[in-house]
């Protein structure tokens, strides 16, 4: 269970009666999230998310419903926070930082297929050349001085070969970016994976969690889509649906020169990024509530299988 701040529906019928949602019908928790405490909200009129913040840097949250509300009126699939009836969007619920969503249809894609991929890499590319503009700024948390700063906390629980394998992968990656010409920068999602969008079919309802959101390289956002919407259990990449990926993508928004150069490094960046985030929620900061755990060695298996088969070639931009 994943609902940490308990409500009760007398507290959800008051927070609903600075909004014009209509009055609450049913209540339920969500046994999904991991940081936060979602619920299900239906009233006489619609189908909501109540998100109450459990942890994070709160102070940062104006940014992401400024994001969310930008990428809303750009008729971007994403669920814009519901604004109460002076405009404001974020509030207060039970003492925790809360914001009100409409709910998205769709579920989670286990095994995407090929138009799933394709559409997820067109609204990709969308979503990149939009944010492009968007005027906030966050820097990205998770981007190479996390990797170098962090890095060595978790060194003493590996073994000697991975161990090297990480410093040398840090070193290579402050040589490779260190010198590499400027990348297209702008909002990014920061965490996209297969269970951040929900489907209909293939029909995108939606993308949500955008709570890693912040602004930095646009492939470092890709990388990460690649690394999970493309990788078989063995960490290899499939070719069709990194292809299929690329090309919706690259429709909307081609790759540059600089950064076809840099995109094989990426893909092991943001490999060894969640295999050291989730290393470190292990062994270092565990999380403050009774959950589960990622398990780290998916992506130490991706980061291998980048070193040992390289990088597939990259397919040009293609309206066929």
């Amino acid at each position: 269970m994943a609902v940490f701040t308990p409500l009760s529906d007398a507290q959800v019928a008051e927070f609903l009666s600075h909004f014009d949602v209509g009055s609450l019908a049913t209540l339920e928790g969500v046994a999904g999230g991991t940081e936060n405490s979602p619920f299900f909200v239906t009233t006489d009129r619609r189908e909501l998310v109540l998100t109450l913040f459990e942890q994070g840097e709160h102070e940062e949250l104006p940014f992401f419903v400024e994001l969310l509300d930008y990428r809303d009126e750009h008729r971007l699939p994403v669920p814009g926070p519901v604004h109460d009836r002076e405009g404001v969007a974020l509030h207060s619920l039970s003492g925790k930082p809360s914001l009100l969503f409409p709910r998205l249809p769709g579920r989670h894609p286990l095994s995407p297929s090929l138009e799933q991929c394709r559409v997820l890499g067109d609204t990709l590319g969308r979503m990149h050349v939009v944010s492009q503009h968007f005027p906030g700024h966050r820097p990205n948390p998770r981007d190479l001085n996390w990797l170098m700063a962090m890095h060595h906390r978790v060194l003493v629980y590996l073994s000697p070969e991975d161990q090297a394998l990480m410093k040398d992968e840090v070193e290579i990656y402050q040589g490779v970016f260190g010198d590499a010409p400027p990348l297209p920068q702008g909002a990014l999602h920061g965490d996209l994976f297969r269970d951040n969008t929900l489907f209909e079919g293939d029909r995108l309802g939606g993308i949500i969690d955008f709570y890693n959101g912040c602004t930095g390289d646009l492939l470092f956002d890709l990388a990460i889509v690649i690394n999970d919407w493309a990788s078989d259990a063995d960490g290899r990449l499939d070719a069709e649906r990194h292809d299929v990926i690329l090309r919706a993508y690259q429709n909307r928004r081609p790759l540059t020169g600089p950064e076809r150069e840099v995109w094989p490094t990426m893909l092991r960046m943001t490999a060894l990024r969640y295999w050291l985030s989730r290393l470190l929620v292990v062994y270092v900061y565990p999380p403050a509530h009774d959950l589960t755990p990622h398990d780290p060695t998916q992506f130490h298996t991706i980061l291998t299988a980048r070193l040992t088969h390289g990088a597939l070639p990259l397919p040009e931009a293609s309206n066929a």
